[in-house]
């Protein structure tokens, strides 16, 4: 049996130490509005009666937050990207 949503967003927040303030202000990098009790029956044992499966939607928009999160926004375009090289110089 392959790792489930659920599963792969734990191992990320344990990865980044992320705490759920963190992922709520990840996810709102992406316009996606999640509680922390959202999260918290996400992150909840298969077998807890609150359980929540995360589902595909929520999961990409927390990576395309995480990516902002840790890249920073992506330019627009004709904007110079830092530490690119121009060969206009």
């Amino acid at each position: 049996m392959g790792l489930t949503n659920n599963d792969i967003f734990k191992k990320l927040r344990v990865a980044h130490k992320l705490r759920d303030d963190d992922i709520v202000q990840i996810c709102a990098l992406v316009d996606f509005k999640v509680t922390k009790s959202e999260l918290g029956a996400i992150f909840r044992k298969e077998d807890h009666p609150k359980y929540v499966e995360c589902g595909d939607q929520f999961l990409r928009n927390f990576l395309n937050g995480l990516i902002i999160h840790l890249r920073g926004p992506m330019p627009g375009k004709g904007e110079k990207v830092k530490g690119e090289n121009n060969s206009d110089s």
